[in-house]
């Protein structure tokens, strides 16, 4: 048997079939310093890209990397690169191994010189002219970075400039997820999953990806922001206002059922939902096929994208949870 099929089968994301770099930071140090644990770090050292980062949707934990390094396509999008730094600095620290220590900071310094002077990050660097470019919410992938440069100042092996730009970055960081917040007729509300890295508007991704106000995206940005300590007056507004938006948008009577071709079901003890996407002129839900049209409901999509899409989710309720705990409401 593979030795590292129990861990595989231990870490495998619901619905992905891919290992979490995430979750096996959190694994003992004896198991870092263990042939499993050496052999695993070895995988994914394989698959780092010249640039630092990682791939998304690779098994960057199980399966080797065996082609050519320049042929790697490192992006933040989909944990990928941050969950690998996470595990490379755990075992640096748990073995001491140098190749750990400069693999993470040639990821981390990757990191800093990716985002834009306005705070921002791409969905990869260098982002190239596509939609790659925009400031991206999208997966969570800008809250995740911002994360590891915070967690990061406890890494003691980072020198004291390294930390000096992850405090400027994380600052300027928090500046832009501000800017970002979408204000309809004078009100902020909440955000898109990707905006524009000049204008910082809302902006198009896929073709179903389309402008928008964002149930996903925008409660992992709010919950981000109410773990901040000693939170400026500008995030306290900037969290009740989206707060707000999501009691007001919030949906019920019906469940999603994703499976069977994804449909709509009336169900009045059903709980709250919230929908991926909502107009910006109308604030109403809408839908999207691989065509760029704009739908009302999710039955006038083609059943590809109705079930291959996460477009309602329970986002909202974890918001709304966290805002009741939140000493600054």
């Amino acid at each position: 048997m593979n030795p590292l099929l129990p861990l595989l089968t231990a870490l495998l994301l619901p619905g992905l079939a891919f290992a979490d770099a995430d979750a096996l930071a959190g694994k003992p140090d004896d198991w870092f310093r263990s042939n499993e644990g050496r052999s695993t770090l070895s995988t994914v050292l394989s698959w780092q890209s010249p640039q630092g980062s990682w791939p998304k949707n690779k098994d960057t934990i199980i399966k080797r990397y065996t082609g050519k390094s320049e042929k790697l396509e490192g992006t933040f999008d989909n944990k990928a690169t941050t969950g690998e730094l996470r595990l490379l600095a755990h075992a640096f620290k748990a073995t001491g191994d140098a190749t750990y220590r400069d693999a993470f900071l040639k990821g981390y310094d990757h990191i800093l010189e990716a985002q834009y002077p306005n705070g921002g990050w791409p969905q990869h660097y260098p982002p190239g002219k596509g939609y790659a470019r925009h400031i991206t919410f999208n997966d969570g992938s800008m809250v995740r970075l911002l994360e590891l440069l915070r967690s990061s100042q406890d890494y003691e092996f980072l020198d004291a400039d390294r930390k000096r730009k992850a405090t400027d970055a994380f600052e300027r960081g928090i500046a832009c997820i501000l800017k970002c917040q979408v204000t309809i007729d004078g009100k902020p509300t909440v955000w898109c999953a990707q905006h524009d890295e000049v204008t910082f508007a809302p902006a198009q991704a896929r073709a179903y990806e389309l402008p928008s106000l964002s149930g996903g995206e925008s409660a992992g940005i709010l919950r981000f922001l109410m773990t901040l300590d000693k939170p400026s007056p500008e995030v306290i507004r900037a969290v009740k206002a989206g707060v707000a938006w999501f009691e007001s948008s919030k949906i019920t009577g019906i469940r999603f059922e994703r499976s069977n071709g994804g449909r709509i079901i009336s169900d009045p003890s059903a709980k709250p939902l919230w929908a991926r996407f909502y107009d910006l002129e109308t604030g109403k839900p809408f839908f999207c096929d691989r065509d760029g049209i704009k739908k009302a409901t999710l039955a006038e999509i083609g059943e590809e994208r109705r079930s291959g899409y996460a477009w309602y989710g329970p986002w909202g309720e974890s918001v709304l949870r966290e805002y009741g705990k939140w000493e600054y409401r």
